[in-house]
């Protein structure tokens, strides 16, 4: 690179800063749920490694396998439908049977909007991180 010349910086989502919506959302639902990388390696008997889980928070894999997002979803208690949907393999719902959209945390309010849920989770992650014993 010529000197004085600066590479272009790669542009984040808005999702929290991270690279990728599905990355932003598993590193959001890791920290609410207060564990490691290595915990969560652990909770999915070592089906999904740290440093893959790490690759994707951070975008370097943006569409892992199915198996493995079921393996997050389990860990995570979120829809597994919700986790094949932020990586692109199911389109977006519209709602259920009930009318009620699927949501990947389970508050009380119908009528949240994605933002809304997506501020609730970093509130969350945020008052458990200040907070290490909950």
């Amino acid at each position: 690179m010529a000197a004085g010349r600066r590479r272009p910086r790669r542009k984040q989502s808005r999702f929290l800063g991270q690279p990728n919506e599905l990355g932003g959302l598993l590193s959001d639902l890791r920290t609410a749920k207060g564990l490691s990388l290595r915990e969560v390696e652990e909770a999915t008997d070592r089906a999904v490694s740290n440093a893959y889980l790490s690759q994707l928070e951070n975008g370097k894999i943006q569409k892992p396998s199915p198996n493995v997002l079921h393996s997050l979803a389990e860990v995570y208690a979120v829809p597994y439908e919700a986790l094949m949907e932020k990586a692109g393999y199911l389109l977006p719902s519209e709602g259920n049977a009930t009318g009620h959209r699927r949501r990947l945390a389970a508050f009380a309010i119908d009528d949240l909007t994605a933002e809304e849920e997506e501020e609730l989770l970093k509130y969350l992650a945020f008052l458990r991180s200040r907070n290490p014993s909950s």
